[in-house]
């Protein structure tokens, strides 16, 4: 087991109640999440549609499951049963899937939707334009888009990244989505999560920093 739990007890006390935590547990064995959860952690994040479902079949039912991997359309059906929340909607045709396979649930799934705010390629998401030009979305009844994400540069230069998460709040300010209503800004990892809680997160995604490092 490789749980820091003195830096789980540090990052609360920082988030106090600006903040949730998302303990981002993909690679990780289900004994080091019922560590955290028995600490009265109880949201966690994976990437990985299997190892997630395998996961939430073999853990408490009251936990909240994260997806905050790439999602494939073909893949949704495997988590809309359950899924709490999914962080990385990067399309209009990702959304109507999430809605069709929510609507087969009865259920209302709720989504964040991914802004590419970082300099690197790698990274998905909407940009600004792509966000305003957005239509169709108030036709789907069964997903309510509750905010945006977004992973700054994987950078040194913290002003940089200070930006990047600036350019994010400024636009989860002023975009307005009809029927939904935005209150959750997603942006921080273990690197960077001091200066995303100063510029507005309240939602940070850590992993390394509770788990150590991947496996």
């Amino acid at each position: 087991m490789s749980i820091n739990i003195s830096s789980y007890q540090s990052i609360l006390q920082q988030l106090k109640d600006k903040a949730t935590l998302v303990a981002v547990s993909k690679t990780k064995p289900i004994e080091d999440i019922e560590v955290l959860y028995n600490l009265g952690q109880h949201d966690f994040g994976e990437n990985y549609v299997q190892e997630l479902v395998d996961k939430e079949a073999n853990l408490p039912k009251d936990i909240r499951w994260h997806f905050i991997g790439h999602l494939q359309s073909n893949k949704v059906k495997y988590i809309a049963p359950f899924v709490h929340l999914i962080h990385g909607v990067d399309s209009l045709n990702l959304l109507k899937e999430i809605n069709k396979q929510a609507l087969k649930n009865n259920r209302i799934i709720h989504c964040l939707l991914q802004v590419h705010i970082a300099d690197e390629a790698t990274k998905f998401g909407f940009d600004a334009n792509e966000l305003n030009q957005l239509t169709g979305i108030e036709e789907l009844k069964n997903i309510q888009i509750v905010g945006l994400m977004g992973m700054a540069s994987f950078s040194d230069d913290l002003q940089k990244v200070r930006n990047e998460f600036k350019h994010l709040k400024n636009i989860f300010h002023h975009l307005q989505i009809p029927n939904h209503n935005l209150t959750i800004l997603s942006m921080g990892m273990s690197g960077d999560y001091q200066i995303a809680l100063e510029e507005g997160s309240n939602l940070l995604r850590i992993g390394s920093l509770l788990f150590g490092a991947r496996n």
